[in-house]
């Protein structure tokens, strides 16, 4: 498969400048240069991904001109210590990720459309410089499936529009269903050689979002390792059907059986031969487990989703650096640190 040099190593910068506080305060001082000096020194990343909301950068339809500095200084700490970002708009006006009741009015109202092309518009033009360090990522997660051909559309236009003001600049192209590797195939063929295919993976999603408060019907004391035993999985799957997810919705049963590395590789062996017969590299922008899962649990299904991606020539970039549930650096962690930064 075609690889996606430069973003092969990453983490998400989750927390920043998406899904945190908006005070000044805190987006001074919550991502700083010594924390990129920190990602690419000492987890020894080739990039980060930076995931923005739509409000740090528009406000009505304004420019928010102090988001973009925002971005712009994390680009050139990136840029002095050798590090490729991914730009993802995490939320746009009238579509969040994490809200599907209150995101179902915009695939196909014009104007929340039109305001999402604008910023891609604005982004675009403003970080066209960076070309040669940067990736797009157009939207995160497009939730249910039943929006596939009105945000194949929508992304096709977007496409357009980033590429009258950047022509080269590598775009990530996910799928429904939260970007699930089962949802690659229905991605359409790459609008030129400089579309990527993104997914994100927390498969299987009882185990990484175990005892997750906003994950509907999950038990907030759950706790399971991995790997599991089938009967344990099927058992709970009844109670949270939320984590009948993805390549779970076809033939959980059959899928379990085959837990660990081989796991891995039979969910992404699709996914990889659609983007070989396209030409297109494959990346997985989110991967990572719970800060609630015990940590030596963790560390063996880290190794064996790595070892798929390194098997497959999958970039990556895990979820996320610090707090948000399943930042890296953290106390959870503090116990097989240095072997998660052996297998990133």
């Amino acid at each position: 498969m075609k690889k996606l040099i430069g973003y092969m190593r990453g983490v998400n910068l989750g927390g920043w400048l998406s899904q945190g506080s908006k005070e000044k305060t805190h987006l001074d001082s919550f991502i700083t240069k010594d924390d990129i000096k920190r990602i690419k020194e000492e987890l020894k990343c080739d990039h980060l991904r930076l995931p923005v909301d739509y409000e740090i950068i528009d406000n009505e339809g304004e420019i928010v001109e102090s988001g973009f500095n925002y971005i712009e200084s994390c680009i050139n700490w990136c840029r002095e210590y050798n590090l490729n970002v991914v730009l993802d708009l995490h939320k746009t006006p009238g579509y969040v990720f994490d809200d599907i009741e209150g995101s179902k009015g915009f695939f196909g109202n014009l104007e929340l459309e039109n305001r999402f092309l604008t910023i891609w518009d604005r982004l675009s033009k403003r970080f066209s410089k960076y070309t040669d360090m940067m990736m797009f990522e157009m939207l995160n997660e497009v939730t249910d499936s039943s929006y596939l051909e009105l945000w194949n559309d929508l992304a096709l236009r977007c496409i357009k529009v980033i590429r009258n003001n950047a022509p080269k600049v590598k775009i990530l192209f996910g799928g429904v269903n939260y970007s699930s590797v089962a949802s690659v195939k229905y991605i359409p063929e790459p609008y030129d050689e400089n579309i990527v295919y993104n997914v994100h993976c927390y498969e299987p999603l009882i185990f990484t979002h175990q005892g997750a408060y906003w994950v509907e019907n999950m038990p907030r004391d759950f706790r399971i390792s991995y790997p599991f035993k089938k009967e344990e999985y099927l058992t709970l799957l009844k109670k949270v059907p939320q984590a009948e997810c993805g390549p779970f919705k076809n033939d959980p049963e059959k899928l379990i059986e085959k837990l660990g590395v081989d796991f891995f590789r039979e969910i992404f062996k699709e996914a990889v031969e659609y983007a070989e017969k396209n030409n297109v590299s494959l990346y997985c922008g989110e991967y990572g487990v719970i800060d609630l899962a015990e940590p030596k649990s963790s560390l063996r299904w880290l190794k064996d989703i790595n070892t798929c991606f390194e098997e497959y020539g999958i970039g990556r970039a895990i979820w996320s650096y610090k707090e948000m549930d399943f930042g890296i650096i953290g106390d959870h962690y503090s116990s097989i640190y240095d072997e998660i930064i052996n297998v990133l």
